[in-house]
């Protein structure tokens, strides 16, 4: 007895070690540790292996964070970039996801319609900015519609796959026991594609982040891709790298916003594995 005690808590402490918690510790402190290393190796090669100037530093990059965030720079633009990202988002995800399980569910139609969408998928989005531009103006209106339009088809050709690739096999022993279309649609066939929609939502978070930066670039006077385009402009490397580290931290607060959505939407998988 004396001997099983000590020998049941090294596996509990091996069991809690290697658990889910324990393992995400070990992953984020490997990750901060990678960060830290980049970050050395980059103020130390600045200014001694290559010129500051098309580098900048990680310490002035910093203190050019910490102007803007006083002086109010970095709250206006940001605020400015995540309107038209995130009413781009909403509206590009929801459509395309309204769009590709209508057609999926709808072969026939779907069949008809998929030259055209693939036709409208291939225009690359930058150079619909212009005609953007006679349709909505230089507002706010523009760069909505092009994060929009770049996350509709993202999300919509996901939703579309999942609808595709459905359990066949499930779909007819569910309706051999009664149940009706509407209780297929909603309770196999919807839920057995969410893993594709999630999988397009996750895709199209950085893209959606793009279309409104490419909006503010080709014309607007202010938002984040305002403050590269002026930065660039002035040969200000430092705003330019600055703008670009907060947006990369916006797209990943997102992204682990919509991974944390899914891991509680798929609850259920867990647990019956």
């Amino acid at each position: 007895m004396d001997n099983a005690t000590p020998q049941g808590e090294v596996q509990m402490a091996s069991v809690v070690a290697t658990g889910p918690m324990g393992r995400n510790t070990k992953i984020f402190l490997i990750r901060i540790i990678i960060a830290l290393i980049l970050i050395c190796a980059w103020q130390y090669s600045s200014g001694r292996l290559l010129d500051d100037f098309w580098l900048s530093r990680p310490s002035t990059v910093a203190a050019r964070l910490y102007q803007w965030s006083v002086d109010g720079t970095l709250p206006y633009h940001t605020w400015i970039t995540l309107q038209e990202m995130g009413w781009g988002f909403l509206i590009g995800a929801s459509t395309g996801i309204v769009a590709g399980v209508g057609l999926g569910l709808s072969r026939s139609l779907g069949d008809v319609i998929n030259p055209f969408i693939v036709a409208l998928y291939a225009l690359p989005k930058v150079a619909m900015g212009p005609l953007f531009i006679l349709w909505f103006g230089i507002g706010i209106s523009m760069k909505i519609a092009l994060a929009a339009i770049t996350v509709f088809f993202l999300v919509f050709w996901n939703a579309y796959a999942g609808i595709r690739q459905n359990d066949e096999e499930l779909t007819g022993i569910v309706r051999l026991m009664g149940a009706s279309r509407s209780q297929l649609i909603c309770k196999i066939i919807v839920p057995g594609a969410m893993a594709w929609i999630y999988t397009g939502l996750k895709l199209s978070v950085p893209y959606a982040l793009i279309g409104a930066i490419v909006g503010e670039i080709i014309a607007s006077n202010r938002g984040l891709g305002y403050l590269i385009s002026y930065s660039a402009g002035a040969f200000d490397t430092t705003g330019v790298i600055a703008a670009l580290f907060v947006l990369m931290a916006i797209s990943m607060v997102l992204n682990e916003l919509i991974s944390f959505s899914e891991r509680r939407s798929f609850r259920w998988h867990r647990v019956s594995q």
